[in-house]
């Protein structure tokens, strides 16, 4: 049994059902089924003289869908984010060079990832300022290199 599936009965059929419903929703059969179900409400319009009534059976019934989608897609979404940032930290996690800072980065807030992609841009512009295409820069490098431009920088300061 895997540790971190859900442990009840309840859990796992849940979870079994979120599974079946998101692959179903993305069927072309769900999207047929959609059609159809306007198409048949449209030509009832005028059986119905495209009363109060005829008009909330629509209405409702595609806030109660789009309700339930709301927590399918995000859902999905929740799994496959996660899927990728685990691929994406097994690979810098092998990678020779890579800064091992960067695993698990999704955890940092807002104004963290925004100094660390100020960063990359500033460590893009450098890269496209080499020649050699296929010199590598990582985090940690340019970190040393800062290191050594501040204590030439102190030693400069120190000499005036």
């Amino acid at each position: 049994m895997h540790p971190h599936r859900p442990q009840s009965t309840i859990g796992r059929s849940l979870e079994r059902a979120s599974q079946w419903a998101s692959r179903w929703a993305g069927s072309s059969w769900a999207f047929s089924l959609a059609v159809l179900v306007i198409l048949t409400w449209l030509t009832t319009g005028p059986l119905f003289h495209f009363s109060d009534t005829w008009q909330l059976v629509i209405n409702t019934s595609t806030t109660i869908v789009t309700f339930l989608m709301v927590f399918l897609i995000q859902r999905a979404q929740n799994k496959d984010s996660l899927s990728i940032q685990l691929k994406l930290n097994e690979i810098v996690a092998c990678l020779k060079g890579a800064s091992n800072r960067l695993i698990d980065i999704e955890d940092l807030s807002e104004g963290e990832l925004n100094i660390l992609h100020e960063h990359f841009r500033a460590l893009a512009l450098s890269a496209k300022q080499d020649r050699d295409l296929f010199k590598s820069h990582s985090v940690d490098e340019a970190q040393r290199r800062h290191h050594r431009k501040k204590h030439e920088e102190s030693g400069i300061n120190e000499n005036k």
